[in-house]
C-alpha cells in the first residue's frame, strides 16, 4: 500500500500539469487564439493520427524509427562501454584519447549529420553511424567516471590478498561502476531518440523525422505533431525501461534512511 501511495504521489503532479497543457492548448484554439492551420488542437491532432489513411503509414514510420533508435543505442551503448574499459585499464592510452574524446563533443550535431551524408549516402549506415557518436559518450564518461570513484580503501585490500589489474575490474570497479552506467545510459536512451529523428530529416524517406519534414512542407500540421508525440512517448518508454532495468540491476543500493544512518554512524 505504501509503495502504490508513494508512485501515485510521484505520478499524479506531473500527469497534473500535463492535463492542464493539454486543457489551455484545446482552449487557445478553440476559441481562435491561435490559427488551427498553424497549430491543430489536441483532439484533431488525434483524429488525424488515428485516420484509417493516417495510421498505417505513422506505424510505419514508427518501426523505421524504433529500428534506428535501437541500432545506434545498442552500437554506441557498446563502443562507450568498451572504450571506457580502455581508458581505465590502460592509462596510457586514456592520457592520450580522453582530451580528444572531449575535444569530439564540441562538434555539433548538426555540422555531423551533412557530412555522415556526404560521405555514405542516404541509406541507413550514416543514420546509424550518428546516433552510436551521439550514445557513445555520456556512456564512456559515465562508466569511466564510476570507475575511478570506486572505493580506494576496497581496492587496496584486494590487492593485498593478490588480486590482479582483471580480477579488480571485473569484482570491484565495474560493479561499483553500474550506478554510473546506468545514468549515462539514461541520458544516451533520450539522445539516441533525438539523433535517430535529425538524422532522417536528412533524407526524409523513412521514420518519423522524415514524415514530420514531409508533413510540414505539404501544410499538414496535425501529421507533424502526431509525429512529434509518438517522439516523445518513443524517448519516454526508452528512458522508463533503462530506469526499469536499473532497479532490477542494482539491488544493492541503500535506501535513504538506510543511507542516513550509515551517515550518522
Amino acid at each position: 500500500m505504501d509503495n502504490k501511495r508513494s508512485l501515485w504521489s510521484r505520478v499524479w503532479p506531473p500527469a497534473l500539469v500535463l492535463g492542464i497543457l493539454i486543457a489551455c492548448w484545446q482552449a487557445a484554439v478553440s476559441f481562435a487564439l491561435v490559427k488551427d492551420w498553424m497549430i491543430p488542437s489536441p483532439v484533431e491532432v488525434v483524429k488525424a493520427a488515428f485516420s484509417s489513411n493516417v495510421w498505417p503509414r505513422l506505424m510505419e514510420h514508427t518501426g523505421a524509427t524504433l529500428g534506428l533508435t535501437a541500432i545506434g543505442f545498442a552500437g554506441g551503448t557498446a563502443a562507450g562501454f568498451v572504450l571506457a574499459a580502455l581508458l581505465h585499464l590502460l592509462p596510457g592510452v586514456r592520457r592520450g584519447i580522453y582530451p580528444l574524446l572531449i575535444l569530439s563533443q564540441n562538434v555539433p550535431i548538426v555540422i555531423l549529420g551533412p557530412i555522415m551524408t556526404m560521405l555514405f549516402g542516404y541509406g541507413l549506415l550514416p543514420k546509424a553511424l550518428l546516433v552510436m557518436l551521439v550514445c557513445f559518450f555520456p556512456v564512456c564518461i559515465a562508466m569511466l567516471g564510476g570507475l575511478t570513484g570506486t572505493d580506494e580503501s576496497l581496492r587496496n585490500y584486494m590487492r593485498m590478498i593478490g588480486s590482479g589489474k582483471w580480477t579488480l575490474f571485473w569484482r570491484l570497479e565495474l560493479p561499483s561502476a553500474l550506478q554510473s552506467l546506468f545514468s549515462g545510459l539514461k541520458i544516451a536512451a533520450s539522445y539516441s531518440v533525438l539523433s535517430a529523428t535529425f538524422a532522417e530529416m536528412l533524407s526524409p524517406k523513412m521514420g518519423l523525422g522524415g514524415y514530420m519534414v514531409l508533413s510540414t512542407r505539404g501544410y499538414m500540421p496535425e501529421r507533424a505533431f502526431a509525429s512529434a508525440i509518438l517522439i516523445i512517448m518513443i524517448s519516454l518508454t526508452l528512458f522508463g525501461l533503462i530506469a526499469l532495468v536499473e532497479r532490477a540491476v542494482i539491488r544493492w543500493r541503500p535506501g535513504k534512511g538506510e543511507a542516513g544512518r550509515h551517515a550518522g554512524s
